[in-house]
């Protein structure tokens, strides 16, 4: 690899990696950050796993709405993963490199699992959608080959696009700087190390952008227009409420996964600074993973019930 401290700009090829200069503006405030990423990641790894756990252990779970959760938990532990260890290691070292090959292969982890889970939630969102407006059908509806399939559908459309689109970035030549202002390789940052014409990617990047994560999102309000219709015809307010409560969690997580990635890339020019793009992009991509296992139990009475059975088992063991 060369680069030229003087000129920057200059097209010089990179082979060799690049420097992540993420938080570095933080100086001994990285330790505290570290820190505090730390626990973030531990309580992700472990709520999620909770989650998973729970489902498969109690039959009662064993429904089209936890095995959607379950598929959620799986990929928000490999989505974080793939980035905090990463993050974590150059919080505390001086060199922040990585190698190109590394590059690829964070892009790819994040950008796999973001696509997935954006059908992901809107797979949920049907599901919700046939319990509460057809639930008469719901049983056929929402069969073990159709949850399969939508499951299935989703991982499928989150790895082959992400994967055409990573390896196309990643068969372009990088040149100039060799510092990337993120702390992780997202598309975007890395897209303005390429010095080659990007403008076909460009068009695949509004391909993929408009199709499969606008699109989950217009089905998803879609979904609720017509599950909010039906609950206010309900006849009494405490049907309403126990009601909307089967799909306040969901709407949760939707609200704060889009939210955040609404910043972060559909509106690039919303945060007018470098660290307030890392701020945006760490709420998306380790903050809502933490949180979503978090509002799936507490806001659940079924998970909890079945949470609060195996700790009286075991005490009754221990005892």
């Amino acid at each position: 690899m060369t680069y030229s401290e003087s000129d920057p700009g200059e097209n010089e090829t990179i082979s060799s990696g690049f420097i992540l200069v993420g938080f570095s503006y933080l100086g001994e405030l990285q330790i505290l950050l570290f820190l505090l990423l730390l626990v973030t990641y531990l309580i992700t790894l472990m709520g999620n796993l909770l989650v998973i756990t729970l489902v498969m252990l109690s039959s009662s779970l064993h429904t089209p709405m936890y095995f959607f959760l379950v598929n959620l938990s799986f990929l928000e532990i490999c989505f974080t993963s793939g980035v905090v260890p990463q993050l974590l290691v150059h919080l505390l070292v001086e060199e922040k490199t990585i190698s190109i090959a590394g590059c690829a292969a964070e892009m790819y982890v994040n950008t796999i699992m973001g696509l997935t889970e954006c059908c992901l939630l809107a797979a949920m969102a049907y599901d919700r959608y046939a319990a509460i407006c057809h639930p008469l059908h719901y049983t056929t509806i929402m069969s073990g080959r159709a949850c399969a399939q939508l499951a299935g559908a989703s991982w499928g459309i989150g790895i082959s696009l992400e994967v055409a689109q990573t390896t196309w970035i990643f068969s372009l030549p990088f040149c100039g700087s060799h510092r990337i202002h993120h702390f992780f390789c997202d598309i975007p940052p890395v897209m303005k190390m390429v010095c080659a014409d990007t403008s076909k990617i460009d068009i695949l990047g509004y391909f993929i952008t408009v199709l499969f994560i606008m699109g989950p999102f217009l089905m998803i309000i879609l979904s609720y227009v017509y599950i909010i219709s039906t609950i206010l015809k309900l006849p009494s307010a405490e049907g309403r409420r126990k009601t909307f409560s089967t799909c306040s969690s969901h709407l949760m997580v939707v609200s704060l996964f889009y939210g955040t990635a609404l910043f972060a890339y559909v509106l690039p020019n919303s945060s007018p600074t470098v660290e307030n793009d890392q701020i945006v992009s760490l709420l998306n991509t380790i903050v809502s993973p933490m949180l979503n296992p978090i509002i799936y139990t507490l806001r659940n009475k079924e998970v909890k019930g079945v949470l609060s059975k195996i700790l009286e088992k075991r005490r009754q063991r221990a005892g």
